[in-house]
């Protein structure tokens, strides 16, 4: 019974492999899809990469040096013009406290001696001993001296407190925004140090404040591209994060100049963005700007897959009684899915499309 048991495994697995390598040789039957040439408008299209920022942004900063002692605001409040955001506490340079002191007890003194003057003139010319001229002369020094004790007086508190009683409406220790928006940033603490803008730096930016009401896309187009770019041409704007939201803009900026990217030319662009009034949209969203360089209206196409090319030439499969025939083509515009047929086919006609695997 073994030998038989034997036997038959061996003879199924010969016709088995017999079978198999059957099928092998056989040629394999090819499938491909069966497109149609049709009409439609065609539009050659370049997108271009960007972000959406504020056409206003602006860095509020410090007109003293000193350190943050308190912040009346945080990052995504609406901020007026004028308004207060934050309030530095001055740390006095103590060479410069030292002089203040110094003038203000020197103009005390001066002061003090220029009374007593004054104060024997005036008897004097009470008693008409003196003219009025020289009683004049006398009262206009004890004027002067008043208004430099004054004035030594108010430097020394600018330079103690940062603000002097007579400008405390303008107190330099506000920091007041500059211009009406949304506060994008407020990368400071209480207790940090500050210093003031001047020619060897950029000073401490309290505060980043822009005008969220009025949107710009800013991008770079490719130098192959740009030339067939031109102002006001209109635009249409994707935020993938906001679930491909689109929005229209306006072409209003291409840069007149190159910058080198990764090894290509890039040129600026930048479009007005034109933001429906209940949608929030954040600065710095990364978006595409679609721009429509080139259209042709009601001309036949094929899928652009189905059209070969050689050197200068185009050629398409065009299906003729049951098979596929190689025939050339005039091609026009394409839009990277459809391209346009000038001449070789006819409305209806089916092509060889791509090869249908199983």
């Amino acid at each position: 019974m073994k030998k038989y048991f034997y036997m038959a495994v061996i003879a199924i697995v010969f016709v088995g492999t017999f079978a198999f390598l059957y099928r092998k040789s056989r040629p394999e039957q090819i499938n491909y899809e069966e497109l149609a040439a049709a009409v439609k408008d065609i539009d050659r299209v370049s997108v271009v990469t960007g972000k959406i920022v504020p056409r206003n942004e602006v860095n509020v900063k410090p007109q003293i040096s000193g350190i943050i002692s308190e912040l009346y605001k945080e990052a995504g409040q609406q901020v007026q013009e004028g308004e207060v955001i934050a309030k530095v506490k001055v740390i006095p340079d103590m060479n410069s406290l030292s002089s203040a002191q110094s003038r203000v007890r020197l103009s005390q003194i001066n002061l003090e001696q220029v009374q007593k003057n004054y104060d024997r003139e005036k008897a004097l010319y009470d008693k008409k001993l003196v003219s009025a001229e020289e009683y004049e002369q006398s009262r206009q020094q004890l004027s002067q001296a008043k208004e430099e004790a004054a004035a030594a007086q108010e430097a020394l508190e600018v330079i103690r407190d940062g603000v002097s009683k007579n400008n405390a409406s303008s107190s330099s220790t506000l920091i007041r925004s500059t211009i009406t928006g949304l506060i994008l940033d407020i990368p400071v603490k209480v207790g940090n140090s500050v210093i003031l803008s001047n020619t060897f730096n950029d000073g401490t930016t309290i505060a980043t404040v822009a005008n969220m009401n009025d949107l710009i896309f800013d991008g770079n187009v490719d130098e192959t591209e740009v030339g067939r770019l031109r102002e006001n041409m209109p635009v249409t704007i994707t935020i993938g994060a906001l679930q491909n939201l689109k929005f229209d803009a306006v072409l209003e900026y291409i840069s007149p100049k190159a910058t080198e990217t990764n090894g290509a030319n890039q040129f600026e662009v930048k479009a007005a963005v034109k933001v429906p009034g209940d949608q929030m949209i954040r600065s710095g969203y990364s978006a595409n700007a679609s721009v429509v360089l080139e259209t042709v209206e009601q001309v036949l196409s094929v899928p652009e897959s189905a059209v070969v090319f050689e050197n200068d030439r185009s050629f398409v499969y065009l299906l003729k009684d049951g098979k596929y025939v190689r025939t050339e083509v005039e091609t026009g515009l394409s839009d990277g899915v459809d391209i346009e047929i000038k001449s070789g086919l006819g409305e209806g006609d089916k092509v060889r499309g791509n090869r249908i695997y199983e």
